[in-house]
């Protein structure tokens, strides 16, 4: 299966997460599902969510690991070996709580930094070198427990940038897609104001 591909949203399941700052990698993939006219479906023996689409002659599996964050590995795992996917066309969207709301970050591969679904996924494939998408969500000002934070929902002061910072994490998920990664680095990473004046002057 050479032309198929794998994004992974990162969140936990359930109403009482929806839209808050921990399921942004949730918001990401379903802004592509709906933009790509691609339905979700529970499949159990992934224990995920996962939509179909296909993109400039690749197939792409969209997925939402069920699993709850601190075991998306395993989800992410049972795919993967199911499609015989090799992990360079695995992209991770997780959100990261030391970038600044409004932040993308792109990187091929590189450590978890404490983000336990990505400690999840690193352990269950067996490698840190996998593409991961880290949108910012900032995090309190001198805070060290940031459970409730993470947790939390968007202010009504963040919607309107929240908002924006998913649409163009979408954009980059699918430059990663049908550009590869070093184009959509190049074009995305940064503060999502400078990638949307970026695209404007192109």
């Amino acid at each position: 299966m050479d032309n198929l591909y794998l994004i992974v949203g990162l969140g936990n399941p359930g109403a009482e997460y929806q839209r808050t700052r921990h399921n942004v990698g949730f918001a990401v993939v379903e802004k592509l599902a709906e933009a790509w006219g691609a339905s979700w479906g529970l499949e159990k023996k992934f224990n995920a969510r996962l939509a179909r689409a296909k993109r400039d002659g690749l197939r792409v599996l969209l997925s939402e690991p069920q699993t709850f964050m601190n075991a998306s590995g395993e989800a992410v795992r049972a795919v993967t070996e199911f499609y015989e996917l090799t992990p360079a066309r695995v992209l991770v969207v997780v959100d990261d709580a030391d970038l600044p709301l409004g932040q993308l970050r792109l990187r091929p591969g590189g450590s978890a930094g404490g983000h336990h679904g990505l400690e999840s996924i690193e352990k269950h494939l067996g490698t840190r070198e996998y593409p991961r998408l880290r949108v910012g969500i900032g995090r309190l000002e001198g805070a060290r427990e940031i459970t409730g934070h993470v947790l939390g929902r968007f202010g009504s002061t963040e919607a309107k940038l929240a908002d924006r910072v998913v649409t163009v994490a979408a954009s980059q998920a699918e430059a990663w897609l049908v550009a590869g990664i070093q184009k959509a680095m190049s074009q995305f990473n940064g503060t999502v104001q400078d990638a949307v004046n970026e695209r404007k002057d192109q």
